[in-house]
């Protein structure tokens, strides 16, 4: 049996050593990461992969020098103004999880009109992780429960995930992390309890079509038990 792959999630990681490498400084090598992930983006469409939730800023990005987190702001802002176009024309929806309040509000203003532009879009849905943090999350949904006066005993496993960023989307069935790191730095806490989690040692701008087909073939191998023993998982190949 094949396992069914619906949500793709990335830790792109690597920009910086990519162009360190190369002698070049830091904000090349996000600037060869957006190329990188506009391919992603393409990609999965063409693999018929209905998610592809990418993290793109983090809650603790701020700690960055000043000079780099306003680069990566004006990419973000590049990025859309020429993607929005093939965004609509492909199919693609956009949206964002994590707190954008804290973001410059002519770049917040141009995110949110670009969401609206594809919301009628139904084919991939393309998510971008704004000053995100699983943790942060976490304490926003419990807020947001708070404030709609649920009773404790009113809170389960199926009500929590209705109050995350990510309550539109399935929980991730592949978690891809570039750039050699084993490590899940604060991403989707509460979704990726039985997600699948492949490393790569390649740096994300050299992340490319054939790198995406290699996860997507060991994510193929993959035993999915979801608590279950093997002899539970009716049909699977594997012993």
């Amino acid at each position: 049996m094949t396992n069914k792959i619906d949500h793709v999630a990335i830790i792109m990681d690597g920009n910086g050593r990519w162009a360190k490498g190369r002698g070049m400084p830091r904000l090349k090598g996000h600037e060869a990461g957006a190329r990188a992930a506009r391919k992603a983006v393409e990609a999965a469409r063409e693999r018929g992969i209905g998610y592809l939730t990418l993290y793109a800023f983090s809650s603790e990005n701020w700690r960055r020098p000043k000079d780099e987190v306003e680069g990566l702001f004006t990419l973000l802002e590049g990025f859309i103004d020429r993607e929005i176009d093939r965004l609509v024309e492909s199919g693609v929806r956009l949206h964002t999880i994590g707190d954008l309040s804290k973001f410059p509000p002519g770049l917040s203003r141009k995110i949110a009109l670009t969401a609206q532009k594809t919301e009628g879009n139904s084919g991939l849905h393309l998510t971008v992780a704004l000053n995100y943090g699983g943790r942060n999350e976490i304490v926003r949904a419990v807020r947001r429960i708070m404030k709609d006066g649920l009773l404790p005993e009113a809170i389960d496993e199926d009500v929590l995930p209705r109050y995350l960023d990510t309550s539109f989307m399935p929980d991730p069935d592949l978690l891809i992390r570039t750039g050699g790191e084993r490590r899940i730095s604060n991403y989707l806490l509460w979704q990726l309890a039985y997600t699948e989690i492949y490393f790569s040692d390649i740096l994300w701008p050299d992340f490319d079509e054939s790198a995406l087909d290699a996860a997507i073939s060991w994510f193929s191998t993959r035993q999915r038990r979801f608590g279950m023993t093997p002899e539970q998982v009716e049909g699977d190949p594997l012993p």
